[in-house]
């Protein structure tokens, strides 16, 4: 009994640092709406008509400041704390 106990305690520290690092869609959503068609503020392309490469690349873009118009300086504060690799896993979640 003692051994499942611990097991279950390392898998649900596991699972929840994992979520830890993941992109929270709902941050997104508020913006760019729950399925990521509607134009962020009126200035934004829509994101879910973009392939997976653009989207990754104006994530990380935007993250190192080198992407974007009039969002750019929000959208680098959405992205800040997210590593490449996050941003690129979330993008191939989205898009096209």
């Amino acid at each position: 009994m003692k051994k499942i106990v611990i097991a279950g305690v390392a898998a649900l520290a596991l699972s929840t640092s994992a979520m830890a690092g993941a992109v929270v869609k709902t941050k997104c959503a508020g913006c760019h709406g729950a399925d990521f068609g509607k134009s962020a503020l009126g200035k934004s392309k829509i994101v879910k008509d973009l392939t997976h490469d653009e989207i990754a690349t104006a994530l990380k873009g935007y993250k190192a400041g080198t992407f974007g118009g009039p969002m750019k300086g929000l959208m680098r504060g959405q992205v800040a704390s997210y590593s490449d690799a996050e941003l690129e896993a979330f993008a191939k979640t989205i898009g096209k």
